[in-house]
């Protein structure tokens, strides 16, 4: 089914923060490196029954402590992830006709969601290490595995996992997308799917130059459930019993229903 996002009309609102970004340099304390200063579009993400996704939007600021941009190029790297969970991936395998389960890996700290946005490519700011040290880049993900036999497994794991989560549109990359407006002001916009789960999730940016890291900057952004959606998350979670015998007797009530309807035909 095809993922709708609702658009973001934040030009007057995004102008207005920006400036009032300008107007509080005076305040930062100075240093040698330049300062960040980011925000999101939305701080809180309401899920509803009617929730086909949205488009978040990242911007901010680099403040140089100067106040004037250098000449030499700067990026921005902007990464939405979150919440971490523990997956079990498994490999089917066909013995005697039949698809049976063998072997699988453990990953305890596998995101639920993780999308980046950049500037530019990843490998052309930094070098493999710095990119694996701050986790810019699917396969720069840090999923703690478990319970795998050799390297070459892992990492035929770790590719199966990648590639199931962004076909599901939940991990995902955008290299080139990140717009830099007068070396000082940054935008991006990355989508958030139907299908995110819910939790606390952190909205990083990065700002690289001569393929160093300068400055991080976050902030946190609630995804949640709502209205009916949220009721019955609730109910499932604090009153499993409570909650099976209801979708029970719901299920033999419908049941009931339509043998009697028939039975009148």
């Amino acid at each position: 089914m095809a993922v709708m996002f609702r658009p973001v009309l934040l030009a007057v609102k995004g102008a207005a923060c920006l400036l009032a970004m300008a107007a509080s340099t005076s305040a930062l304390p100075q240093s040698r490196d330049p300062v960040l200063v980011p925000d999101v579009s939305s701080r809180a993400i309401d899920i509803k029954y009617s929730f086909t996704g949205e488009e978040l939007l990242l911007f901010g600021a680099i403040v140089y402590p100067d106040g004037r941009a250098p000449d030499e190029r700067a990026d921005i790297v902007v990464v939405i992830k979150g919440p971490t969970e523990a997956i079990r991936l498994r490999e089917k395998q066909r013995i005697a006709g039949i698809w049976v389960n063998a072997q699988s890996v453990r990953f305890a700290t596998a995101p639920g969601y993780y999308a980046i946005a950049a500037s530019r490519p990843i490998n052309q700011m930094m070098d493999e290490r710095t990119a694996a040290i701050y986790e810019l880049g699917l396969e720069n993900l840090s999923l703690s595995p478990a319970n795998f036999e050799n390297e070459q497994q892992l990492r035929t794991f770790e590719r199966g996992l990648i590639d199931l989560q962004r076909r599901r549109t939940l991990y995902a990359e955008n290299f080139g997308s990140v717009e830099i407006s007068n070396g000082v002001l940054y935008r991006a916009a990355l989508a958030i799917p139907a299908q995110v789960p819910v939790g606390r999730y952190t909205a990083e940016t990065y700002l690289v130059s001569k393929g160093r890291v300068l400055a991080v900057a976050a902030r946190e952004i609630d995804i949640r459930k709502t209205g009916f959606d949220r009721f019955v998350a609730d109910a499932a979670e604090n009153y499993g019993i409570l909650y099976g015998l209801a979708a029970v007797a719901l299920s033999l009530g419908l049941g009931l229903g339509a043998g009697y309807v028939f039975r009148q035909r």
